[in-house]
């Protein structure tokens, strides 16, 4: 499966209008990630968040509007999961990540 997107350095999408959840999919198993409802779930809340606000929402204040602690997102995504559901979401990279 290759990736058929411009991606830059870091793995993001270049254009947010090439994003599609098999592009999604595709993202999530380059990084040795098995896609699952809930993650895609987590990034379809996060690219509405970002259509209503326009910017990426802090982990805390995602976390509380999906009803789960900022713990249970870094047991799912291990590291930086607003990081991984903005890349794998055709999202911008998230301000404060490194």
């Amino acid at each position: 499966m290759t990736i058929s997107v411009a991606l830059d350095n870091e793995g993001f999408l270049i254009n947010r209008d090439d994003w599609s959840e098999a592009v999604a999919q595709e993202l999530a198993t380059s990084d040795d990630f098995e896609m699952n409802d809930q993650v895609m779930g987590f990034i379809r809340e996060a690219r509405a968040m970002y259509d209503n606000d326009g910017v990426v929402p802090p982990i805390r204040i995602f976390a509380k509007k999906q009803g789960v602690s900022t713990k249970e997102l870094y047991n799912i995504f291990k590291k930086g999961p607003m990081k991984l559901i903005c890349k794998w979401g055709g999202l911008p990279k998230p301000t404060g990540c490194v």
